[in-house]
């Protein structure tokens, strides 16, 4: 189990699924979400949780005032637990969980989001991970916000022109990267 760290939800357990996924540490989700709320990314924001898990990153961002949340997840029973803790807390009229795979999803949606928080698995391919980005760009509303949690030993990954790396930062093997769609401020 984990918990909810902050806003509306704050204190709230939500379950992870018993295997395949790595679940973001509270010390981390503090970073990033205090990050978040100190850019005022969050009051109204529609959220995109790529490579959800438990959706504890959409969850919280839905706590701190996020307008909607999609999760996507390829895994039946992770997508199983992020609908059961939407469903907990009570956030299903601003939840969609989505069964299927990052770049397909990206490739069909025609929807567009203010914030989006991706965190695949560690042993994704920099190549892979760089062509959901690339994917992803077209679908970010002016101004929009993207924080990669990936592991610090990856390789330098190569982000689509008009995405602005802001700031990176090293939480033990978690390396957190946020950026801006088409900003070049920090």
């Amino acid at each position: 189990m984990t918990r909810i760290i902050a806003g509306d939800l704050g204190g709230r357990r939500i379950a992870v699924p018993p295997r395949g996924t790595r679940p973001t540490t509270d010390r981390v989700r503090e970073a990033l979400f205090s990050r978040l709320d100190h850019q005022d990314a969050l009051h109204g924001a529609r959220v995109l949780d790529l490579f959800a898990g438990s959706g504890a990153l959409g969850l919280e961002a839905l706590s701190r005032g996020a307008t909607s949340a999609t999760f996507v997840e390829a895994a039946a029973s992770a997508a199983r637990v992020i609908t059961a803790n939407a469903k907990e807390l009570a956030t299903t009229d601003r939840a969609r969980v989505v069964k299927e795979r990052a770049l397909p999803f990206l490739a069909r949606t025609t929807d567009q989001w203010d914030l989006v928080l991706i965190d695949p698995p560690y042993d994704i391919a920099a190549e892979d991970l760089a062509a959901v980005l690339e994917a992803l760009a077209p679908r970010l509303a002016a101004d929009a916000v993207v924080v990669l949690e990936w592991t610090s030993r990856a390789p330098q990954l190569t982000w689509p022109p008009g995405l602005v790396i802001e700031r990176e930062r090293d939480y033990g093997e978690t390396r957190l990267h946020w950026a801006r769609w088409g900003s070049v401020e920090s």
